[in-house]
């Protein structure tokens, strides 16, 4: 049995961005220095979203950096990788995807229980600005909120 994993890497600006329609897990096609490098924590989904090629599922401009003890044979930094999903979850996504405003952004990456790399990602509708304001609203009420009730 394999322990339970710590690497948990989020992207922080998706939920503020977008406004966050249906999530899937997806798993991703690695190289073995891209794996090692996520088990340390050395990824980012930093401007990092998903698109359609030829019936697939590929994100861009997901940031894996170099592994350290990696030979001649260390992978690209910003490299396309490829998402593993069913055929009936690529094709809702893709069909959702034609409407317009909708993309698809990957929101966390994590090491499940098997030892496997997956991404979860999201279904999203872009928000105007006067949605970003409203979520400001939203989260400093909150945190007023908790610090009354911790007095």
């Amino acid at each position: 049995m394999l322990p339970k994993s710590n690497v948990n890497i989020r992207n922080k600006r998706a939920s503020f961005d977008y406004e966050i329609l249906d999530r899937l897990t997806a798993g991703i096609v690695l190289y073995g220095t891209e794996i090692k490098s996520i088990r340390d924590s050395k990824a980012s989904l930093t401007d990092t979203y998903c698109i359609f090629q030829g019936g697939e599922l590929w994100v861009k401009q997901m940031h894996i950096a170099t592994y350290q003890f990696g030979s001649y044979m260390n992978h690209e930094v910003r490299r396309d990788r490829k998402l593993l999903l069913n055929r009936r979850e690529l094709r809702k996504l893709q069909n959702a995807v034609k409407d317009t405003g909708k993309t698809i952004i990957p929101l966390n990456l994590f090491i499940n229980e098997k030892g496997l790399a997956k991404l979860e990602i999201a279904l999203c509708q872009g928000k105007h600005d006067y949605d970003k304001r409203q979520s400001i609203r939203e989260r400093e009420d909150k945190r007023e909120l908790d610090r009354l009730m911790r007095r």
